[in-house]
């Protein structure tokens, strides 16, 4: 799939791709990309079934590995440092770990090479049952989540996909498409079968919220056995927006060294 994306910075230097996570979009990268275009060339994707770029039943990481894999090629990059949160974390992985000579970097935010139990039901029911048809504006869309979904930050970022077209609200994110199992939502909480990839042999940045719950230390050294794991005390799993300031320099030093 050919994707949607943004691009900051001197050509120049070296490529820097940002992967976002599920129910984001590059939009949601775009203040930090602008600093780190101060040292890089840096790409923010929109991953399949989000932002603008196209929508398909079909999504698993091998399938955006391929997605990534035909990105690099289009843009001539035969190699490039990758980070990628959640999701993007997720994918960033697999396609180290198929492909470990297309990765200069390696810098996964906040999520490890596991399935986790949790599951996106309750989040995509709640987004389904908003009556699109009656919002006038985002204020009003954000008073009808707040039933279902109590954290306003949430809200505020799960809304960043809510889009006016012609007079009409709708959703940048398929709903239809990613709905409950068997769906890619239930896959993308999954990760890859570990045993069919040998570990990544080169160092890795993994940054984690100190309040968040995603860090399986167990797991990502079988791996990343050369993974450096940094915990940001004070942030959430939206560690890059709770800690700008510390996550922006742990990610320059690592890119730097």
């Amino acid at each position: 799939m050919k994707l949607v994306f943004e691009a900051f910075g001197d050509k120049q230097n070296q490529p820097l791709i940002i992967l976002h996570g599920f129910f984001a979009s590059s939009r949601n990268w775009r203040q930090m990309a602008k600093k780190l275009a101060d040292n890089y060339y840096v790409y923010v994707l929109d991953l399949r079934n989000h932002g603008l770029s196209p929508h398909s039943p079909d999504m698993d990481y091998p399938i955006m590995v391929d997605d990534l894999t035909q990105f690099m090629t289009e843009q001539g990059l035969q190699s490039a440092s990758i980070l990628g949160h959640s999701m993007g974390g997720k994918l960033a992985m697999w396609f180290a770990l198929n492909h470990p000579e297309k990765i200069e970097h390696l810098i996964v935010a906040d999520i490890s090479p596991v399935s986790y139990q949790h599951n996106f039901n309750h989040t995509i029911g709640a987004l389904k049952q908003l009556p699109l048809d009656k919002i006038i504006n985002r204020k009003q869309a954000d008073e009808f989540l707040a039933d279902n979904i109590k954290e306003l930050s949430y809200r505020q970022f799960l809304l960043q996909n809510l889009q006016l077209k012609e007079g009409q609200y709708g959703w940048r994110v398929d709903l239809d498409v990613i709905v409950p199992p068997p769906a890619p939502s239930v896959i993308i909480i999954a990760f890859p079968d570990l045993a069919t990839v040998k570990a990544f042999s080169d160092e890795a940045l993994f940054i984690m919220g100190g309040n968040s719950t995603y860090k399986d230390e167990a797991a990502i050294f079988s791996a990343f056995p050369k993974a450096n794991i940094v915990e940001l005390e004070g942030a959430n799993h939206w560690l890059h927006v709770d800690k700008p300031a510390q996550f922006y320099h742990c990610v320059l030093a690592f890119l730097d060294k």
